[in-house]
C-alpha cells in the first residue's frame, strides 16, 4: 500500500485583546522567536512570523500529529504567559 504524504501550510492570524498596541519594537523579535520555538515543540515548523503592534501572522507547516486549534491554543497561552514576565508594561497583555 502506498504511503500518503501530507503538507498543510497554515496562515494563522490573531490579535491582542481589544487590539491594544502591545507588540512594540522592544519585544517584537523576542516574541516572534519564542513563538517559533513553541511551533517547533509541536512539530509545526514556523516558516515566517511577523505582524504589527496589535496582531501577528504565522505561516507554518502544520504537523499531522496536532490539531490546528490545539496549536493555536498552545501558542496563545504560552506566549501570553511569557510576555507578562517581560515588564510592567506587559502585565495586562492578552490575546
Amino acid at each position: 500500500m502506498p504511503q500518503s504524504l501530507v503538507k498543510n501550510y497554515v496562515h494563522i492570524i490573531f490579535s491582542t485583546k481589544y487590539r491594544n498596541d502591545f507588540i512594540d519594537e522592544k519585544i517584537e523579535k523576542e516574541l516572534f522567536s519564542y513563538i517559533a520555538i513553541i511551533c517547533k515543540d509541536f512539530e509545526s515548523s514556523a516558516l515566517q512570523i511577523g505582524g504589527t503592534d496589535n496582531h501577528i501572522h504565522i505561516l507554518c507547516l502544520l504537523s499531522r500529529k496536532i490539531a490546528l486549534m490545539k496549536l493555536v491554543q498552545e501558542i496563545k497561552s504560552h506566549s501570553s504567559k511569557w510576555i507578562k514576565t517581560k515588564g510592567k508594561r506587559y502585565e495586562d497583555f492578552f490575546w
